[in-house]
């Protein structure tokens, strides 16, 4: 029965569905008062996130919600607040409009907040930020949330900014592992270098991958697991190789790694492969700091 049991639960992970245990587990952890941040961390990590209780738990770990329930009323009113205010005075200053797109009134919104409103446009911050946004804007239909969430995630992405340099020198590595002949071909090609893991490490694969697939890797960033990005670049390369073994300059690898942003099953191949590599190279796995003080 065990045995059984054990197999029933390998194939719901690999077809992306969880098992009743799993569900009963986290509405369990999610009536728990106050809420145990670490648990549903560790939930994250672990399984994919039900539709149905994902909002609920990207907030509370992104630090959205309180972990205190008769605090969150409060909270929330304040955070609705903050949001009309600054979307007001963007409105006043007539920096958006009507036609402005959401994911710009956000990030327009959030350099209001900093003060960095007018200290020149950062086109790579402006990137990685919408580009998150719009990826939480196709999940969430609450826009309020959605800012204060994509706020969070921006945290992290700069946080991996910080460790970019031992991120690429781990891709480089475990490619090199995992797939002698692909990464003898990209660098004798002067190609793995050219690779911009940095832009689509900083926005965790937003506009790379289609969002279905995508929203499971970010269950795991939500619970603090920035390393699987690593992994999710290696299953891109690997489930590519056929197609990457026949570029022979940037602009082609480029193109070929463009071309999946459209095709489901692939994405969902690629996100199947890269969650079941991260976890067997689980080990010294990289924690934002912003989520360690969190827990603590």
């Amino acid at each position: 029965m065990a045995d059984e049991r054990n197999f029933r639960s390998t194939y719901y992970e690999k077809v992306g569905c969880r098992g009743v245990e799993e569900r009963k587990s986290l509405e369990i952890l999610l009536k728990e008062k106050p809420l145990n941040l670490t648990k549903l961390t560790q939930f994250c990590i672990r399984f994919t996130v039900p539709k149905i209780h994902r909002t609920v738990l990207w907030n509370s770990l992104l630090g959205v919600t309180p972990v205190y329930d008769k605090s969150r009323e409060y909270v929330m009113e304040q955070r609705v607040a903050v949001y009309n205010d600054l979307l007001k005075a963007l409105k006043i200053m007539r920096i958006v409009d009507e036609n402005t797109p959401t994911s710009r009134v956000l990030y327009a919104m959030w350099l209001l907040e900093k003060k960095q409103l007018y200290l020149g446009r950062d086109i790579t911050q402006e990137s990685h930020f919408c580009n998150i946004t719009k990826v939480l804007l196709e999940i969430f239909d609450n826009d309020i949330e959605t800012y204060w969430m994509a706020k969070s995630l921006y945290d992290y992405s700069e946080e991996v900014s910080l460790e970019m340099g031992k991120l690429s020198d781990l891709t480089y590595t475990i490619l090199e592992k995992e797939d002698s002949g692909l990464y003898i071909h990209l660098k004798s090609c002067d190609m793995l270098t050219a690779l911009p893991l940095a832009d689509w490490y900083r926005s965790f694969f937003a506009g790379v991958l289609s969002e279905p697939a995508l929203i499971r890797i970010w269950d795991k960033i939500c619970g603090g697991a920035i390393k699987i990005v690593v992994f999710v670049m290696i299953e891109i390369l690997r489930m590519l190789r056929r197609r990457v073994l026949r570029c022979v300059d940037q602009k082609s690898l480029f193109e070929c790694i463009d071309s999946i942003k459209n095709e489901q099953e692939t994405a969902d191949m690629i996100v199947n492969g890269a969650i079941e590599l991260w976890q067997q190279n689980k080990g010294h796995e990289y924690i934002p700091q912003s989520k360690v003080k969190a827990l603590s």
